[in-house]
């Protein structure tokens, strides 16, 4: 006989839905009163799975009804959920969210398959265009002799 984990099977339920249905879900917890044990009671409360439709998730798992019962303990009468059973439901959500959006290690860049050497350390392919560099740099850093340093400059030199 198979020992019943109700939280685990609620979050693997949870992580089975599509990205657009937990989010749905997230925002019809936070919009309406959430039940457990029916589809709707007369007071205006839904399951979790009609708030996610309501919000924009059309998407229809039964798996998750079953699991969100199990979890909660749901009698044979609709009840409101507890503020502990929505709080767990929605940090699995958001824990489940959060994990989807990570980036996955296709989107990681690779290393080269060829040996780099040391051509990550040359700034210019060509010897004319580091020539170019050298010629500019040299008309931009002045000499001390071309500063007007007054007698400093001069007199520090030939010391």
């Amino acid at each position: 006989m198979r020992r019943r984990r109700p939280a685990r099977d609620l979050r693997t339920a949870i992580d089975c839905l599509p990205l657009h249905t937990r989010e749905a879900m997230l925002d019809g917890i936070a919009a309406g009163r959430i039940i457990v044990g029916a589809y709707t009671d007369r007071q205006g409360g839904v399951c979790p799975m009609l708030a996610a439709h309501r919000n924009g998730g059309r998407t229809s798992l039964a798996s998750f009804a079953r699991a969100w019962d199990r979890y909660t303990g749901a009698p044979r009468r609709a009840r409101p959920a507890t503020p502990r059973e929505l709080t767990t439901l929605r940090a699995m959500l958001e824990a489940s969210i959060g994990l989807e959006e990570l980036p996955s290690l296709h989107d990681v860049p690779r290393p080269p398959s060829y040996p780099m050497g040391w051509a990550w350390l040359r700034p210019f392919r060509r010897l004319d265009e580091y020539e170019r560099a050298l010629v500019a740099l040299d008309l931009a850093v002045a000499r001390p002799d071309e500063l007007e340093l007054g007698h400093d400059a001069v007199a520090g030199s030939a010391q």
